[in-house]
């Protein structure tokens, strides 16, 4: 629980209270259920347009008969199981099977190809997937090279044969009784791989403490959450930590009841028109999504009434808050974290002021810090990277089977998240770059989010990537690729603008000296722009390789 009027009252006075034993399905789902059986935790539209609700009663009821159906297919505690659906029922009720009998969930995106699968699945040793019928060939094409991969659960039918089953039969079959595991806090809970924008993807496990470590960040970014009348939604997948740890796990903790649908593909004017369907009040919303949002005319139409929206992944910018406040009447908080260690930083503009480009202050219970390379916490203004000072609940237990990996992940009693920046003198956190994403041009070490940020206040502009490009002279120079609004197309005026913008408002040496206009800029499925793909290929082309 927040306690105080002022971000200084609630931190000082913060204590995270965490039980010795908990299970994140006991939390999220059995409490609820036992004392409000008609209390509703999830509101499902299908592609189709039907809504069905499910109430907490219902979810742990099917979450035990899955869970049974799992232990009779011969699964034990510790096994690893893999979750590759969009948002849905199913999702949501797997991992709550997964937490009620000690297997560890694992969620996959759908977006994810067979090599993707493959990497995941060997790794982590799974034994055992559910998947729907149009996933289920990507899953066909790698059992023969995963030995340990014992059953593929498919929810929508389609025949049994070999290591192929029917999920919802097997579920069917097995009764809705089962005693949810006592597991203590520190007990390991679910595998999230981390998105892949820096090597290969690594396995972080978290413990069942982690929805409770979670509490007082949402609470916080979220503007004081829950509130009476709070309905949450995210467009995030539900195979990340944004859509699972930011949004599924915190509302039902809080009794909340969660909004799912999947988007054939996302589409802003159809998110303004689910929001106010819906009556959804909180929203987890990624830039990405947010800046589509923003090409959408007179959203007022649709009606919607939102209480808070948190954001995070990428810098907003100013001009993407004031447009916030006006199309919603309340300012967007931003906040920032990783998988190994979400919701590190954030704001409440409730109790503090915003300031636009900013990922806010330590949020309550987290020291969150910019250090050097000797663990030594820098002063205002110095760069470095930002770490967080453990042990904390929020910290992921380990990466799966990699003990070199996670061993480099701290410096002394430090978990160094790799993402580059400084704190202000008040406290605010100031997001430079990953530390390889910093462009080394001359003399300068450039930062590619505050280009980016500067280049989106061009009125013409959508998306926009900074990278560095090899340069003989200077090693390399800012590379702009740039995405234009619907129905334009670059030129040499446009590109000029967009030079001249950057060493307007921010320095000569920062501008792109070089601007390559793009349809479309690679994302990982979180949302997230891979800049390493577009230095990949800068490389490559400078090489004569491409």
């Amino acid at each position: 629980m927040l306690r105080g009027n002022t971000y200084e009252e609630i931190y000082r006075n913060f204590r995270w209270n965490i039980p010795e034993h908990t299970n994140i399905a006991a939390m999220t789902v059995d409490r609820h259920a036992s004392i409000d059986p008609r209390l509703v935790a999830l509101i499902y539209e299908d592609l189709d347009g039907r809504i069905t609700e499910y109430r907490f009663a219902q979810i742990r009821d099917l979450a035990n008969q899955v869970g049974n159906a799992l232990l009779g297919l011969g699964l034990v505690r510790g096994d690893r199981l893999g979750i590759c659906l969009t948002q849905r029922p199913e999702t949501a009720i797997t991992h709550i099977a997964c937490f009620k009998t000690g297997i560890l969930s694992m969620p996959m995106s759908t977006q994810f190809g067979p090599d993707a699968i493959r990497h995941r699945l060997a790794d982590s040793g799974t034994r055992a997937v559910v998947t729907d019928l149009e996933n289920l060939p990507k899953f066909e094409a790698v059992l023969p090279e995963l030995p340990a991969l014992d059953y593929v659960l498919v929810i929508d039918g389609g025949g049994e044969s070999g290591k192929i089953r029917d999920y919802w039969s097997l579920a069917r079959r097995a009764s809705s009784s089962l005693q949810t595991l006592r597991t203590r806090s520190s007990d390991p809970a679910i595998i999230v791989y981390t998105s892949g924008t820096t090597g290969a993807p690594k396995g972080a496990l978290h413990s069942h403490a982690m929805t409770l470590a979670h509490e007082p960040a949402i609470a916080f970014t979220h503007d004081f959450f829950p509130q009476s009348g709070d309905r949450f939604w995210t467009p995030a997948d539900w195979a990340w930590a944004g859509g699972l740890f930011d949004c599924l796990f915190p509302s039902w903790l809080a009794g909340v009841a969660v909004v799912a649908h999947r988007f054939r593909k996302y589409d802003p004017e159809q998110a303004f028109a689910l929001i106010a369907r819906h009556g959804i009040r909180n929203a987890f919303m990624p830039p990405t999504a947010l800046k589509m949002m923003r090409e959408v005319s007179h959203p007022r139409r649709h009606g919607y009434a939102m209480r808070s929206i948190a954001s995070g992944g990428e810098a907003l910018g100013s001009e993407t808050l004031e447009w916030g406040r006006e199309t919603f009447g309340l300012t967007i908080n931003e906040f920032w974290g990783q998988t190994e260690a979400n919701l590190l930083t954030g704001n409440c503009a409730l109790i503090m002021p915003v300031k636009p480009g900013s990922m806010g202050r330590s949020t309550p219970g987290h020291q969150v810090e910019v250090i050097g390379e000797d663990g030594r916490i820098l002063p205002p203004g110095e760069i470095g990277v930002f770490a967080v000072k453990g042990p904390a609940p929020i910290l992921f237990l380990e990466y799966w089977h990699n003990e070199e990996g996670t061993r480099r992940k701290w410096r002394g009693d430090w978990l160094v998240t790799g993402d580059i920046g400084y704190k202000d003198e008040d406290g605010y956190c100031w997001f430079q770059g990953r530390d390889d994403d910093i462009i080394s041009s001359g003399a300068y070490r450039i930062g590619p989010s505050e280009i980016e940020d500067c280049i989106m206040k061009h009125p013409e502009v959508a998306m926009v990537a900074a990278v560095g490009s090899p340069d003989p002279i200077r090693g390399e120079v800012v590379k702009a690729f740039v995405v234009l609004k619907q129905g334009l197309s670059g030129s040499p005026r446009q590109a000029e603008e967009i030079q001249q913008l950057v060493r307007q408002r921010l320095a000569n040496y920062e501008y792109p000296r070089e601007i390559e206009f793009v349809t479309a800029l690679p994302m990982t499925t979180t949302g997230k722009v891979m800049r390493r793909e577009l230095r990949e290929l800068e490389k490559k082309r400078k090489a004569g390789l491409a």
